[in-house]
């Protein structure tokens, strides 16, 4: 009977070492490892016979990785409870390869006794993730910009100035928005085709995209010719600069627009608002305003800026 017991022995330790899972006991009165499997030479490169205690398992844990890892296994098999971690190992030639723990807990009279185990080599799974996450943040970059100009789209518009607007009222900040049309853009289209017409839209975004150097500020396609830029925490003064600025650059690319009732370039309408959030404001209302101004833009001839109220002098000293 002992003998079927060896064979069964045998037998069962051969089959755990030839697969690519390695297993692993340990004693955890004593803390010792009891067995490990050979494949962890091939996996790390240290050898059966180096991994004598719990101690060299947490000191080939990456330091990133360890206290929590650690923390997790001590903490779980003193309560009898299975569970499973992924780390990076320590390899004997110094680099780092993930890995993935699953550990099942032995207990008699509800003390625990042992811990048996594998590990499984996940470094391929985790490059993939690695790709994954890359991809997905690359998307999401993108889900919030505009395909044809780069410049940020309405749905960054939308999130950023919930965030400003809220700072904004917090701080009791003035917000500033201005927002731009291309004047008779429809006419140019029809002139000189949508080929000619993307190309158009691509030029003054970056020239838009020029004008204002702050990192807090937001240059975004609001849909078709029209665009908006967000100023937080700027004046109705420095803002206007900002406006007339805009019109100067488009201009200055001197695009031939011959079907414009405006000039024979393209050109812009603006219109500018400025809110210091209150309680009874809303985010759209800054644009609601700014839109009205750039619709009295338009009906004064296109090419200019309007803005609400009289000119007042600045008292916005940043450096732009």
């Amino acid at each position: 009977m002992a003998i079927l017991d060896d064979e069964k022995e045998g037998l069962y330790k051969t089959l755990l070492e030839s697969t690519k899972a390695i297993p692993w006991k340990l004693n955890w009165v004593t803390k010792e490892f009891e067995y490990i499997g050979p494949q962890i030479e091939k996996l790390l490169g240290w050898t059966q016979e180096s991994w004598a205690t719990a101690q060299e398992w947490i000191d080939r844990i990456h330091p990133e990785d360890r206290d929590e890892t650690a923390n997790l296994c001590i903490s779980q098999s003193e309560h009898g409870i299975d569970h499973e971690a992924d780390y990076r190992a320590l390899t004997a030639d110094g680099g780092y390869v993930w890995v993935r723990d699953v550990v099942h807990v032995l207990r008699e009279n509800g003390v625990t006794t042992a811990l048996v185990g594998f590990i499984f080599d996940i470094s391929e799974r985790k490059k993939m993730e690695d790709v994954l996450l890359r991809l997905n943040r690359q998307l999401e970059a993108l889900s919030f910009h505009d395909a044809l100009t780069g410049v940020a789209n309405r749905r960054m518009y939308d999130k950023t100035m919930g965030a400003e607007w809220a700072r904004a009222h917090r701080n009791q900040e003035p917000m500033s928005l201005i927002v731009i049309d291309i004047d008779h853009f429809k006419e140019y289209n029809d002139r000189y085709g949508h080929v000619m017409g993307d190309e158009c839209l691509v030029k003054v975004a970056t020239a838009l995209g020029g004008v204002s150097s702050r990192s807090t500020d937001l240059l975004a396609r609001y849909g078709g010719e029209e665009f908006v830029l967000m100023l937080p925490n700027t004046d109705r003064n420095a803002a206007l600069e900002l406006a007339e600025r805009c019109c100067a650059v488009v201009a200055g690319l001197r695009i031939p627009h011959a079907a414009s009732g405006a000039s024979d370039v393209i050109t812009i309408s603006a219109g500018l608002s400025t809110i210091v959030p209150s309680a009874n404001t809303h985010p759209a209302s800054v644009f609601d305003a700014a839109d009205k101004m750039l619709y009295q833009a338009k009906q004064k001839g296109r090419n200019c800026v309007v803005y609400a109220g009289p000119r007042e002098a600045s008292v916005d000293t940043r450096q732009r």
